[in-house]
């Protein structure tokens, strides 16, 4: 079966990318884990030391490599484990987001979120949010790149 039949069919299941921090929002998905709240298996997360590193560029490899959404989770602004990490994230996650729009992509599709290493609810609560979300958006027909399509499906 076709990847494009695959996508359209009701059971479609949209995979998010979420890079969460180290310190904060990773360690509230652990506990999300250890507390036994579940959230959609789709949900994909990937382990940065702090969302002041993230590069938009991730970002945008995640889409390309097939993602339908991208979450950013990091601490709360003023309890960052790297004192001003989190400001700078946001601020360049932000402009981002603006530019990310103004390319003409849908914004919904990419959120940033401060989860606490003691929010494993709330952890758990966003993963389900932006999964219905992009659920309710489609597939990401977008920005994939036709080169790392035919590589996944040649093997």
């Amino acid at each position: 079966m076709s990847a494009a039949l695959n996508e359209t069919s009701a059971d479609w299941e949209p995979l998010v990318v979420a890079f969460c921090c180290n310190w904060c929002s990773y360690a509230g998905g652990d506990l999300a884990g250890t507390s036994r709240m579940s959230y959609p298996a789709n949900v994909k997360v990937i382990r940065v030391p702090c969302c002041g590193r993230m590069n938009p560029m991730f970002v945008l490899r995640a889409f390309q490599r097939g993602a339908d959404g991208v979450l950013v989770a990091g601490c709360h602004p003023g309890d960052c484990h790297y004192s001003t990490g989190n400001y700078h994230g946001r601020r360049r996650l932000s402009a981002f987001k603006r530019l990310f729009e103004f390319a003409g992509f849908e914004p919904e599709r990419f959120e940033v979120r401060w989860i606490s290493s003691s929010e494993g609810d709330k952890f758990a609560e966003e993963m389900e949010t932006m999964t219905a979300k992009i659920k309710a958006l489609g597939p990401n027909r977008k920005m994939r790149d036709a080169r790392w399509q035919s590589v996944t499906q040649s093997k």
